[in-house]
């Protein structure tokens, strides 16, 4: 009977835990559910509020009767009440369609299909370069508090980190493109590839790779600031904890207490950070797409504004808005999983 207890006893705990955790991943789960229904609400009546009519732009200089132009907007579903354009809209979107493009006449989803991948290569590569940038110089700032390098590198983030990211693009383009005075331009200044490029692979990766340097270069400038602040703050606090002492008095090289002790306990706000950030990343290349004409889902989105076109608009607005939904939940999950204090809340 004793033996039966302890079993249940040993089990009780267990059990718990994993009725925890189930309920912590189905309430983040559910939540972000609940917030993607949001945002396929939002997508809709925002882009319905927005000045313009999109077939008056469509046909604007083409010599078109009223007719012509009453049977266009019934073609596109315009002429329809609003519920009933916002109920087909929905029922489209749950069997994954998003529509037409009034512009491009194609399916909204194969155009973000097509478009997302330039946008993930700009996007990964200064976000990789930019965490790795920024946890570096943010924890050696804060180890050495005070001195020179810290201030430098505080300075230059703080100012980076206010730069509107359209001006910055603007400066690097005229810089390191254009050219200035009698100092040539050095990269493109827009697009992905040059057409005369020779079809053989390493001649397109290096092409790419030229196209990048820019658009890369400021989308860096902007994001490792805030990465480099971020994990300054959270080592400057883990300085004064009780186990770097602890650290210390066990003979540890001051290279290892930051290494092995501080730096791994500083890094958990700063890894939700990544993960937050992710989503908007991906929304703010919009801006350096537009500058350097980068083919992805930025400039995509500043030619649908330009007639609108409201399905695009709708299908990018629900994929990088999603993207940050997605991004909020997988970081809630990673906390608890790199955090023990919210495991066992």
């Amino acid at each position: 009977m004793s033996d039966l207890l302890t079993t249940v006893d040993d089990r009780g705990p267990a059990a718990g835990n994993g009725g925890r955790l189930l309920r912590y991943v189905g309430g983040k789960i559910g939540g972000g559910l609940v917030s993607l229904l949001l945002v396929a609400v939002l997508g809709f009546f925002l882009f319905r509020v927005m000045p313009g009519d999109p077939v008056r732009t469509m046909t604007r200089g083409a010599p078109m009767t009223v007719q012509q132009i009453a049977d266009l907007r019934e073609r596109l579903g315009l002429d329809q009440p609003l519920w009933k354009q916002f109920l087909d809209f929905l029922g489209n979107l749950l069997r994954g369609d998003l529509g037409t493009s009034y512009t491009y006449s194609r399916p909204v989803g194969e155009l973000l299909l097509q478009r997302i991948g330039p946008t993930v290569l700009l996007v990964g590569t200064a976000t990789v370069l930019a965490i790795v940038l920024g946890l570096w110089m943010g924890s050696r700032a804060a180890w050495k508090h005070g001195g020179a390098f810290d201030k430098t590198t505080s300075s230059v983030a703080l100012a980076l980190w206010s730069v509107p990211t359209f001006w910055l693009g603007l400066i690097v383009l005229m810089a390191f493109g254009v050219g200035i005075g009698p100092i040539p331009g050095l990269f493109p200044v827009g697009g992905i590839s040059d057409p005369d490029t020779p079809p053989e692979l390493l001649p397109q990766v290096l092409d790419v790779a030229h196209h990048m340097v820019l658009p890369v270069l400021t989308m860096l400038a902007v994001i490792y600031a805030e990465y480099l602040m971020v994990m300054r703050s959270s080592l400057l606090e883990e300085m004064g904890e009780d186990y770097l002492t602890t650290a210390r008095a066990k003979g540890l090289r001051e290279d290892l207490v930051r290494t092995r002790h501080a730096v791994p306990n500083a890094l958990l706000p700063t890894v939700t950070l990544i993960f937050l950030r992710l989503g908007l990343v991906v929304a703010g290349a919009i801006t350096v797409e537009t500058v350097f004409s980068w083919p992805g889902l930025g400039l995509l989105t500043y030619e649908a504004l330009r007639v609108p076109d409201l399905p695009l608009l709708q299908g990018i607005f629900i994929v990088l808005a999603g993207s940050v939904v997605v991004m909020n939940v997988l970081a809630d999950l990673l906390y608890r999983v790199i955090d023990p204090r919210v495991r066992e809340s």
